[in-house]
């Protein structure tokens, strides 16, 4: 059975991306902060004659992807597919971002996916990372400046890995897509209302089935 590792995996596109590729006869391994909400997510795969596995992991905390990491090579599990979806987002003019803003953004955006993907690929053969960057990643967005900063930063790592590991057994998929109707804007007044934007299951949909030939996958809205 082809296994699966989803950052971000407990509400929103991770959710839908964990679900889909379970349906697809992957064993899901879910990663997130939220025991309860992971383990809401593994109900319903399971519900639906699936298999996942939760693993409660904060990415700003280095500490917590060593442990996951160490518990992949203890249980020897071979990944095929590693999705780095979890992010955060602070809005706003640029002048009233605190220093707080800047290192929990790219913390999160940033140190983790580099982090986990230095930590996972001493223990796979081969596979693929599918990195969820955003339209913010493609362009600058006023209001957006420290988020665009580490979307900027994970397109770059995503796209210097591309060319490192072109001849390898390893691919390396940059996901750009605009906002989606998710609990990604719970904590913000930034979008007043996110239920015009498309669902995250329609956007993992298309990112699910561009992945198999493509590794720059772009979603624009219309």
């Amino acid at each position: 059975m082809k296994a699966c590792l989803i950052t971000g995996a407990g509400t929103g596109l991770g959710k839908e991306l964990a679900c889909l590729y379970a349906e697809k006869g992957y064993m899901i391994y879910l990663v997130g902060r939220s025991e309860n909400k992971l383990a809401e997510v593994q109900s319903v795969i399971q519900d639906n004659g699936g298999k996942a596995k939760l693993f409660v992991c904060d990415l700003k905390k280095t500490s917590d992807i060593e442990a996951l990491a160490s518990y992949i090579k203890a249980e020897n599990i071979i990944l095929d597919l590693v999705v780095n979806n979890a992010g955060i987002g602070i809005f706003g003019a640029f002048q009233e971002a605190s220093a707080a803003d800047l290192e929990t953004t790219f913390q999160t955006n940033v140190y983790g996916p580099i982090l986990l993907t230095k930590s996972l690929l001493p223990v796979m053969n081969s596979g693929t990372f599918i990195n969820i960057i955003s339209t913010a990643g493609l362009r600058g967005k006023a209001n957006e400046a420290i988020y665009c900063a580490s979307k900027f930063a994970l397109r770059g790592f995503t796209e210097a890995l591309q060319k490192e590991y072109e001849n390898s057994e390893f691919r390396f998929i940059a996901a750009y897509m605009g906002g989606m109707n998710t609990p990604f804007w719970d904590d913000s007044n930034y979008v007043k209302n996110p239920s015009h934007l498309p669902s995250p299951k329609t956007i993992a949909e298309q990112i699910v089935e561009e992945a198999k030939t493509s590794d720059e996958i772009i979603i624009e809205r219309n």
